[in-house]
């Protein structure tokens, strides 16, 4: 928090005067994104190699990056119209590091300085970076963990056909004496307890897919890919994992819990019903934390919460509020590429822009 306070007193009385003696009149949304800028310091992860001698210069490539989480911050739909607006205000070519309309890249380079980052995993570094610095020493006291939809402009993968032999049907009761079975196979989260994070990602399909929710006691259906994350109190996200839409919720529980762990330290893990495993829960526990979930119906019964608890997992509100801010307010809502690699780094950059602000909301 004491680092946070300089940064934002050094936004505040030396960076906002300095633009305005040199531009003017500097509007709130501007001072928004100069805020976030000089947390997230994204431009830091641009390696040195991208530019070169080949090309445009590095600085070119540091102002591409920042005009990335600017496209974020304002919510820009398209590259071409993150380019018209570059051309037409001053203030945001010169925060995002132009001086002149002309220098303002043309869509291609965009196009291809953003395979770039999307390849390098760059959004990704930048907000894992954020994490660790502002938010490791910060006790977190919930963990509410959800997936959302997002919408894809793409064609559905089609689905691989099964071509191995169907596993022998088990028979029920106690063996026979005598009688050898085999063992069961275990499940997906069994494995996923034993394997990095790493190896669980791989794993885990990342077509463009139909997927399938419930919303409001409502059916409904989406094409393209499932966002899964772990947010803290504040509408603050310390985890992102990206997916094909038909995986379910529960498949990236464990490897959200662990990437998380290594980020920052909570107290109870906030989770609704698709959470509902006990291989999840245990899980949970031997992180040390408090698993809340809303239990699912077992043989027609439902296990209530205790008055407490429920008032507990009322604070999983929080991920419905950031869900709902990253699609409305920045770009998860318009996403123009194609391909997990490029969909994913488009969603990191609105990630990374929403955890500086939200960073930043503490301190009010």
């Amino acid at each position: 928090m004491n680092i946070l306070s300089q940064i934002w007193f050094k936004v505040q009385t030396t960076l906002f005067p300095f633009i305005e003696d040199v531009f003017g009149s500097v509007s709130e949304k501007e001072k928004e994104l100069i805020g976030i800028l000089e947390l997230a310091r994204i431009e830091e992860f641009v390696p040195m190699e991208i530019g070169g001698f080949q090309g445009r210069p590095l600085e070119d490539r540091r102002s591409l990056a920042r005009a990335f989480i600017a496209k974020a911050v304002y919510d820009i739909k398209t590259t071409s119209g993150l380019i018209e607006r570059l051309k037409a205000s001053r203030n945001l070519r010169a925060i995002c590091g132009w001086e002149k309309a002309s220098e303002v890249p043309s869509e291609s380079t965009f196009s291809r300085a953003f395979e770039e980052f999307a390849e390098r995993r760059l959004a990704e570094k930048a907000h894992r970076s954020l994490i660790e610095k502002h938010a490791r020493d910060r006790l977190v006291g919930h963990i509410s963990r959800d997936a959302t939809d997002i919408e894809g402009r793409e064609r559905a993968c089609k689905r691989e056909e099964k071509t191995e032999a169907p596993a022998p049907v088990r028979k029920k009761g106690r063996p026979k004496k005598g009688e050898s079975r085999q063992p069961k196979e275990p499940s997906r989260l069994e494995k996923q307890i034993g394997m990095s994070v790493e190896e669980i990602l791989s794993d885990l399909p990342k077509c463009c897919d139909v997927g399938t929710k419930k919303k409001n006691g409502k059916t409904y259906h989406w094409k393209g890919y499932k966002l899964h994350l772990d947010w803290a109190d504040g509408e603050i996200p310390i985890s992102a994992i990206l997916t094909s839409a038909s995986v379910h919720d529960s498949q990236a529980a464990i490897p959200l819990a662990k990437m998380t762990v290594e980020r920052v330290t909570n107290l109870y893990d906030l989770m609704d019903a698709a959470y509902d495993a006990e291989t999840i829960l245990s899980f949970s526990e031997s992180l040390g934390h408090v698993p809340i979930v809303d239990r699912n119906r077992r043989k027609g019964e439902k296990t209530e919460m205790e008055p407490a608890t429920k008032r507990r997992y009322d604070e999983r509100s929080t991920a419905e509020r950031g869900n709902s801010l990253l699609k409305e307010k920045f770009g998860a809502r318009n996403v123009r590429v194609k391909g997990y690699t490029k969909v994913f780094a488009h969603l990191m950059f609105g990630i990374v822009a929403l955890t500086a602000d939200r960073l930043f909301n503490l301190l009010l």
